[in-house]
């Protein structure tokens, strides 16, 4: 979820938290909203990572901060800092800086990109991949729960019923997103798939975009769906990227499955991919790519690259896409890394 998101999230619940009293001594509301929303904002601060390099990024992000093993402790720390800046004591914000980066937690966890919630102890990344990372819808309904808190200073009511509301959408998204994986069952039993994995990912820009794949070892088959329309979309050549997104999903009685693989469709070209898949100095990636697929090779003289993507952030109707990374080398030469950006190919520390 992006940082704007989770930042208004801690400042809603900390408003819902917060009762109005006045007890000597104690914060006062503004100063655990205040609170809350920096706890909130707190665990992306890991994007300091991406000062270093992008494979810092890709093993860091959604790591330590975002372990609930050490929520205490961080919990512990920002309470401490605002004790400090507003002569309160810490215990006064103790509870609203938990509440803080656990809402940020659970707002990464609804999302598919993972979260290491058990860092240091485990690197696995945990996905509930309900929602997508930017959610308007999500982000508006926050909003205007914290516009109700504002015209309504002395209720709490407004933020509780915001959450509430937050808590059915995500909900919504849940169903949803069963409704799509039903989609790929019954596409992969048609298929005679019996090992097949299906996977359902959100995208935007609204909870009834979804891009399903089915996963049978190396294969795949992939299907952008819109759950509710009934025609085929159109999009005007000039479109803006909202509309473009938007038709770029199908309904359910028009879906159109395409074909991926992890080491490409060319039978001649797989050992090419595979040595460069299993490489060592990829193996950032691997950990990395929970839908990976060969994106293209590029054969020069004397130069090779290999480039892969994650389809977990294959969106329909964008001009780019995220996380592409490959090994390139010369001649016989060792593989070096490589990030492929709309500019070319950079290398990686």
């Amino acid at each position: 979820m992006d940082t704007i998101t989770h930042a208004l999230s801690g400042a809603l619940l900390a408003r819902g938290m917060a009762t109005g009293a006045r007890a000597p001594g104690r914060p006062t509301t503004a100063q655990l909203v205040i609170a809350g929303t920096v706890a909130a904002t707190f665990p992306d601060s890991d994007i300091v990572t991406s000062l270093f390099s992008s494979v810092a990024y890709l093993t860091a992000h959604r790591g330590v901060t975002h372990s609930l093993v050490l929520l205490p402790v961080w919990a512990g720390l920002l309470a401490l800092i605002m004790g400090v800046l507003t002569r309160k004591p810490l215990q006064g914000y103790l509870l609203v800086s938990a509440a803080g980066v656990l809402i940020h937690i659970l707002g990464d966890l609804i999302t598919s990109f993972g979260t290491m919630v058990l860092a240091p102890f485990s690197d696995r990344r945990f996905a509930l991949g309900t929602t997508f990372i930017i959610d308007l819808i999500l982000t508006g309904i926050i909003l205007l729960a914290l516009l109700a808190s504002l015209l309504w200073r002395q209720s709490r009511a407004p933020a509780l019923a915001g959450l509430a509301l937050l808590v059915g959408y995500v909900g919504f998204q849940a169903w949803m997103q069963g409704q799509a994986e039903g989609l790929g069952r019954e596409y992969a039993q048609a298929q005679g798939m019996v090992d097949a994995q299906v996977v359902a990912l959100p995208r935007p820009p609204l909870p009834t975009n979804w891009t399903v794949v089915v996963s049978s070892g190396e294969q795949y088959r992939v299907a952008h769906v819109n759950l509710w329309r009934r025609s085929v979309p159109t999009a005007h050549a000039n479109a803006s990227l909202i509309p473009r997104l938007h038709a770029a999903f199908l309904p359910v009685s028009a879906l159109q499955w395409e074909s991926a693989a992890r080491f490409g469709s060319d039978a001649a070209r797989h050992d090419i991919a595979r040595a460069a898949w299993n490489a060592p100095d990829f193996g950032f990636y691997r950990w990395f790519a929970q839908l990976p697929a060969l994106h293209r090779i590029d054969i020069g003289n004397p130069s090779l690259c290999v480039w892969f993507e994650d389809l977990r952030f294959l969106t329909p109707g964008r001009d780019d896409m995220p996380f592409r990374y490959g090994l390139c080398r010369q001649d016989e030469g060792p593989w070096q890394r490589f990030r492929l950006t709309s500019e070319g190919p950079r290398p990686l520390n």
